[in-house]
């Protein structure tokens, strides 16, 4: 039988919310600590909106947009004229706030996440890459080197050789991992440099150098080599910003 949250729970579990820059956003977040940390058995109605707009101060819209977030996640399910209930294997699906991604420390988080999957991708694109598919990686390099040369960043183009290289392992959710992070996945995006164009141009050579070793043995079907090379690269990535959160640390 379903439980309801009953009136003694909820001034417990529900206080007037402060002034957020989104209520609904606080909202989600309060509900979905709620569900998932058990607060809300599976099974168990969440309070009405009624009670959630008198008990929490917020308009009827808020209530509305927070219940349709939770149920998109599939951490609730809706009954029409009955109300939203837990789901029965409420789980949370994962998600790395891009939005949020500015400081040095959460660019460094990221690339160490990525580091393993694109070795493996990197390792499996030299296995089963087609002709086709290696002369995209090319394709995508080229670009980089012409972006370069034009004395632009290349961000868009370097996510192509990256996304490219995901796409020929011939496994999709390699992709679908590459295109959920974006452009966020190049860490230049995110963190602006004061450096002299030629200090900039520079450190394009440098990782476009590496994008050659990878593209090398990719082309020579050397699934070592393309590992150890993509390997080197995401190291080599993750120092420089390393290096860059050191001196940030130190500047007062």
């Amino acid at each position: 039988m379903a439980r309801t949250l009953s009136d003694r729970d909820a001034p417990a579990a529900f206080r007037p919310l402060p002034a957020p820059r989104s209520l609904a956003h606080a909202l989600i977040e309060r509900l979905t600590c709620d569900i998932t940390s058990g607060k809300f058995a599976p099974g168990s109605r969440l309070p009405t909106e009624q009670e959630m707009i008198a008990s929490l101060g917020v308009s009827r819209t808020v209530v509305r947009e927070a219940v349709a977030a939770l149920r998109a996640e599939g951490l609730v399910v809706t009954r029409q004229g009955v109300g939203a209930f837990v789901a029965a294997t409420p789980g949370r699906p994962f998600r790395i706030e891009t939005s949020n991604l500015h400081s040095l420390q959460e660019v460094i988080e990221v690339m160490e996440l990525r580091t393993g999957i694109e070795i493996e991708a990197a390792g499996l694109a030299a296995e089963r890459a087609s002709k086709p598919q290696l002369a995209t990686i090319k394709d995508a390099y080229e670009a980089i080197e012409q972006a370069i040369a034009s004395g632009e960043g290349g961000i868009d183009q370097d996510f192509a050789f990256h996304c490219s290289i995901a796409a020929a392992t011939g496994n999709p959710q390699f992709v679908s991992f590459l295109e959920y992070l974006g452009r966020f996945i190049i860490p230049r995006q995110t963190i602006q440099s004061a450096d002299r164009p030629a200090d900039r141009r520079a450190y394009l050579r440098k990782i476009q150098d590496e994008h050659r070793e990878i593209l090398d043995a990719l082309l020579a079907k050397q699934t070592a080599a393309a590992r150890a090379a993509m390997q080197r690269h995401m190291l080599n990535s993750r120092k420089r910003y390393h290096g860059l959160a050191e001196l940030e640390a130190q500047t007062p």
